[in-house]
């Protein structure tokens, strides 16, 4: 069985001012520390999380994910050469600074939740720049993916990839991102998101607002510690129903001309849309993985 929707998810938002108002709290005894201008993340993508941050006028950033297996747990350790042999997702696409605050993206994911093949429009709008000269202490960016799935389309009654209509293949996430960085070590991020599927099982729910949280420190000139993670706001989002909070922690290298960002993860998805509502997995049962990404800048 399942349920279809393509209402106004805003209609099923109760208090939509309380994600803004714990994400503004978070950041308040920080808010009256004035700093120099600085990006406070290295890359527009933290792990799983956007960040803050986008792309100067005229560069493109061609960006290659990989999630393998979980490395424990029942389908891990050394028959699958602890995860090595398999993948979870894969990503691989591009995004294009048309401005120095607007940024759009396309990319092509395999899919870790029920529906697969994805095909994802990304876009970032910075709102706010962290400068001293002008007193502004944050950052802050609205982020928003479009996904569509372009499985084959199943003639089963009931299954999840039977699409009566287009709209049933869309799926669809909007962040606002807050950001600071309050030391040449330490920078901090909280985003309140609000994900809409067209299409889910008949017990589960159509909209799933949460709040992220993420980190970076830096350890040496080009290598940084970054960790985040995506709390829902959910009934059904818990422990008894097998779904698990996504948390990833990971080392990013700045090379110069790239970054590098090699990270551990319960998150078998890469893109909002299929990370948020569906990870299953369990640290704590051995069910994280290894992930990398590369993101290589062209200025064009």
């Amino acid at each position: 069985m399942r349920k279809i929707s393509v209402s106004n998810p805003i209609m099923k938002f109760q208090n939509p001012m309380r994600l803004l108002l714990i994400s503004l709290f978070l950041l308040i005894p920080f808010l009256c520390i004035a700093q120099e201008a600085v990006r406070t993340f290295k890359d527009t993508r933290i792990i799983n999380t956007q960040s803050t941050e986008t792309l100067k006028k005229g560069y493109m950033d061609i960006r290659i994910g990989h999630r393998f297996g979980d490395i424990g747990g029942d389908n891990g350790g050394w028959s699958t050469f602890y995860g090595l042999e398999n993948a979870s997702d894969v990503l691989i696409g591009a995004e294009y600074g048309f401005t120095n605050n607007l940024m759009v993206g396309l990319f092509r994911t395999k899919g870790s939740g029920p529906l697969k093949q994805l095909v994802n429009l990304t876009g970032k709008y910075k709102l706010l720049s962290q400068n001293s000269e002008s007193n502004t202490p944050i950052s802050m960016a609205l982020s928003f993916t479009g996904t569509v799935s372009t499985m084959k389309s199943s003639d089963t009654q009931g299954a999840i990839n039977n699409f009566e209509q287009f709209a049933h293949r869309l799926s669809y996430n909007g962040q606002l991102l807050i950001s600071s960085k309050f030391s040449d070590g330490f920078s901090l991020q909280v985003s309140p998101s609000y994900t809409h599927r067209n299409i889910v099982d008949i017990e589960d729910e159509n909209g799933l607002f949460a709040l992220g949280a993420a980190c970076r420190i830096q350890l040496s000139k080009v290598l940084g510690l970054i960790i985040d993670t995506t709390i829902p706001f959910s009934e059904l989002r818990t422990s008894d129903n097998d779904y698990h909070v996504p948390l990833g922690i990971g080392f990013e290298i700045d090379t110069g001309g790239h970054i590098f960002q090699v990270n551990f993860t319960n998150s078998t998805g890469m893109m909002e849309t299929d990370y948020i509502p569906y990870t299953r997995s369990n640290w704590s049962d051995g069910e994280f993985r290894l992930g990398f990404t590369i993101s290589r800048l062209f200025n064009l």
